[in-house]
């Protein structure tokens, strides 16, 4: 397959046309001046000797030159044709919560950056299996559907913040019916959800969603974020600096705390573990070296292999043609003439 790394330098092209142009108008000007000057013995005398020909020859050298450095620029570039390869890997979907409460920072810098660095840490380990992720507070959006481009989910995973969901609340529940909605049941594969909360569940409910997915073969495993005693929930101005904290209607600072019961209760439902996430560990990277011991399923991926650089053959044949037309005399080559096959049809007139 062929392309262009950088198409948008081949909108250079269109000086061709201008260029040529240009000459047209210089080599027309020229001549008028020469008839104007042709009673001269001087001036015939100063110009006998130059090439009209060779300079337009040399001109077509610059004009080739110049879009041969054009088409460089752009970098073509040649890949091999599409082909079907196979690979293992399991279904897995990453339910993170993103309400207000995942700023606590009992967990260094707070406990959504936490979750979002391990998450970001195991795309990068990832070969083969598929992930996706869930992003939930009062409803539950997948953020992006099951895929193995690792790249794309690593720049989505990015954008992530506690805005991402309109409707407050933590509704583990729904976030659980929202992966039971994007697996493909029909596909036989190992399917693991993790879910990443702080725990405090206040909307749906998460059990009889646990056991519904348990049913149908899905393994959960839960990652609790946060400390049982409570932390503020820090509340940030325009400028990203921490002013306050979050309080409750008399005024006192309100504590999120993190309910493990209910984790450990759905990560035994689904048949998975429960972790409590620290600054230390990566907990994530514990559950996928478990999700290997699953049995993965065997797919076809259609995939290019990486495109091979062409742009540095053309750069020499551009440099070449300016090497030459700098080396190029204007002057007429009396041995070019003696060889010229044309000489006598064209009189005076000589190609040179």
């Amino acid at each position: 397959m062929f392309r262009f790394a950088h198409p948008d330098y081949l909108y250079f092209l269109f000086a061709i046309p201008v260029m040529i142009a240009l000459f047209i108008v210089v080599r027309l000007q020229s001549a008028k001046a020469k008839r104007l000057f042709s009673s001269s013995g001087l001036f015939i005398r100063l110009t006998e000797q130059h090439s009209t020909r060779k300079g337009a020859v040399k001109a077509a050298l610059n004009i080739s030159a110049f879009a041969l450095l054009v088409i460089a620029l752009a970098n073509p570039q040649i890949g091999t044709r599409m082909e079907d390869v196979k690979q293992e890997g399991v279904d897995m979907y990453i339910a993170l919560d993103v309400s207000k409460s995942m700023m606590a920072e009992d967990i260094k810098p707070n406990r959504l950056e936490k979750a979002k660095y391990e998450i970001s840490n195991l795309i990068d380990r990832l070969a083969g299996d598929k992930i996706g992720v869930i992003v939930f507070s009062g409803e539950a959006y997948t953020q992006f559907p099951l895929t193995i481009d690792y790249a794309a989910a690593g720049l989505l995973l990015d954008v992530v913040d506690v805005e991402s969901v309109p409707n407050p609340g933590t509704a583990i529940g729904s976030a659980i019916a929202q992966s039971m909605k994007s697996f493909n049941f029909e596909e036989r594969s190992s399917k693991v959800l993790v879910i990443m909360t702080d725990g405090e569940n206040n909307s749906g409910d998460a059990i009889e969603q646990a056991k519904s997915a348990a049913e149908k073969g899905v393994r959960i495993y839960t990652i609790g974020l946060g400390s049982p005693s409570g932390a503020p929930i820090p509340i940030y101005n325009a400028s990203g600096q921490s002013v306050d904290f979050k309080r409750d209607r008399s005024g006192n600072i309100v504590l999120t705390k993190l309910d493990e019961n209910s984790l450990q209760e759905i990560a035994s439902i689904g048949k998975g573990q429960y972790f409590r996430a620290t600054n230390a560990q990566d907990e994530l990277d514990a559950i996928y070296k478990d999700i290997n011991t699953l049995e993965k399923r065997e797919f076809g991926a259609k995939q290019f292999t990486e495109f091979d650089d062409k742009f540095q053959y053309f750069l020499v044949v551009a440099l070449v043609l300016l090497l030459i037309e700098v080396i190029l005399s204007d002057k007429k080559t009396e041995w070019l003439a003696q060889i010229n096959p044309f000489r006598g049809l064209l009189g005076s007139e000589k190609l040179k």
